[in-house]
């Protein structure tokens, strides 16, 4: 087949020629000779329509919040100028932090597009409440809930803040919510309304109105469900070809039930770092995508040279699962890079001690000291005294509530360890490069394989613009390589791949 270079041009439509051999052609002077025809495919025509005029955006993507800050200021300043939608990660980080994030985003974004991040923490409900009052106070108007389990009061009040009817009796949802999700029972939890307990009892409270409380039982808790498979961070690792069609159909068994007004979109992402997983994606029904692992890499994000370097040389099968930082007492574990550091050995063993002993004075000797000559690299009353000057200002009730229990403290004294990884890998902690905790998914294997060859093979060249685009074009160059031969055209191997240009 000639001419297959026709197919790259998105904005034309293609004609296939009948000959000697088939051509793809932009132009047909008899159509007698057609014998298959795709129209254009721009990489702003996926995905659902809704969405994007949602949030004001060109394209069903989205990059998705990866905590600590590394999902960056510059990165959604930069996408968002774009009219790419991105989530500023919040989780992790201070109030005082949060808040200078959200002044420097709605400066050079007035009028949007972004997200903020908001992470659920059980050990630490007031920054919940608080990271809330923040979001209100400077009409955050979308965020993306992440780790739920539940509904919390915190969320449940953001999402009723502003809630209202107009003249034309339509409800007015004024605060969205993107809830990320890998469960159906979580994601059942998210499509339904708000629990009328925590609703009366946020009346009673005076943060809602009456209108609003009466308003709640008439929408679910999140406008947009991200189903999450198998990514970097956070995860349960599953897989996304059975679990995206399940909690599509979901969606709609609670839609048929509840009679919303509008219809909740489900996107999905992890595993996303080729084009043929952005199709394979959209083809499931999904109404957008969202990236991760892939953008930590990009120049724009709030990680280290080393780290970015790290990552630009993953295959899919460097990733290990380690114990997570905020929900380590349940055993809850992250997807990390484990090529280039011993944190996923290192993190394993500190649980693996937290689940043995009731304590830090019952470890034995030998082993204490390997801990800290190996791990903490000071004494662990010195890991403690650090650990207490941090909560006193973060929230002293949690420190309060470990001085008398011995395994609540060495939770904490672990947690030191798992906590700060993240950031010496952010920061580039000279020294500690073998401690680094690297958030990771087997997308980023999969975009090094994808781009291997090309400009965005380099770490230096990969800016997170281009990340996204050349993603999107390919997902829209491959659907066209489906349309022809869905309609029995025979597409050269070297014409089915989408390379970056």
């Amino acid at each position: 087949m000639k001419n297959t270079d026709a197919l790259h041009d998105l904005e034309q439509p293609c004609y296939v020629i009948q000959g000697a051999e088939s051509e793809i052609s932009h132009q047909a002077t008899d159509p007698k000779k057609i014998i298959a025809y795709i129209p254009p495919l721009l990489p702003e025509f996926l995905g659902d329509t809704h969405f994007k005029a949602c949030y004001g955006v060109k394209y069903a993507y989205m990059a998705g919040a990866m905590a600590n800050g590394i999902a960056s200021e510059e990165m959604v300043i930069t996408l968002g100028k774009q009219k790419i939608l991105a989530a500023f990660g919040a989780g992790g980080l201070s109030l005082e932090r949060v808040e200078s994030a959200i002044i420097k985003i709605q400066k050079a974004l007035p009028e949007g597009p972004y997200v903020f991040n908001f992470i659920h923490n059980p050990s630490e409900q007031a920054i919940e409440w608080g990271t809330i009052e923040l979001y209100l106070k400077y009409q955050i108007r979308a965020i993306e809930a992440a780790a739920f389990f539940n509904m919390t009061p915190s969320l449940v009040y953001y999402r009723l803040k502003g809630l209202s009817q107009d003249t034309q009796g339509k409800i007015q949802i004024q605060n969205k919510i993107i809830g990320k999700v890998s469960r159906r029972e979580v994601a059942t939890v998210f499509m339904n309304p708000p629990d009328q307990k925590i609703v009366d009892d946020l009346l009673k409270k005076g943060l809602i109105n009456s209108e609003q409380a009466r308003l709640s039982q008439q929408i679910s808790m999140a406008d947009d469900i991200t189903v999450e498979a198998d990514s970097g961070g956070h995860t349960d690792n599953r897989p996304m070809l059975p679990l995206l069609p399940s909690i599509i159909a979901l969606r709609d068994e609670i839609q048929q039930q509840q009679q919303y007004a509008y219809l909740v979109r489900v996107g999905a992402g992890g595993g996303i770092g080729s084009p043929n997983a952005g199709l394979a994606t959209f083809a499931m029904g999904a109404s957008y995508i969202v990236t991760g692992s892939i953008n930590q890499g990009c120049i724009e994000a709030g990680s280290s040279v080393h780290t970015k370097k790290l990552l630009a040389q993953a295959t899919m099968a460097d990733v290990a699962m380690a114990p997570a930082s905020d929900m380590f007492e349940r055993g809850v574990e992250l997807q990390v890079l484990k090529k280039g550091t011993l944190f996923p050995m290192r993190a394993k063993k500190l649980y693996e001690l937290y689940s043995e002993y009731e304590g830090i004075d019952q470890i034995p000797a030998t082993e204490r000291a390997r801990l800290e000559k190996q791990i903490f690299q000071a004494s662990l009353e010195q890991i403690w005294q650090q650990t207490v000057e941090f909560f006193q200002q973060r929230d002293p009730s949690i420190i309060q509530r470990a001085e008398n229990n011995p395994k609540r403290k060495m939770a904490l004294i672990f947690r030191w360890y798992l906590g700060l990884s993240s950031r010496w890998a952010n920061a580039g902690v000279k020294g500690r490069e073998f401690d680094y905790q690297i958030w990771c998914g087997p997308a980023m294997g999969a975009f090094n394989d994808w781009t291997h060859g090309t400009a965005l093979a380099d770490y230096q060249n990969r800016k997170v613009v281009d990340v996204a685009l050349q993603l999107l074009t390919g997902i829209a160059y491959q659907y066209r390589i489906l349309m022809l031969e869905g309609q029995g055209i025979k597409i050269p191997s070297l014409a089915r791949r989408y390379h970056c240009q």
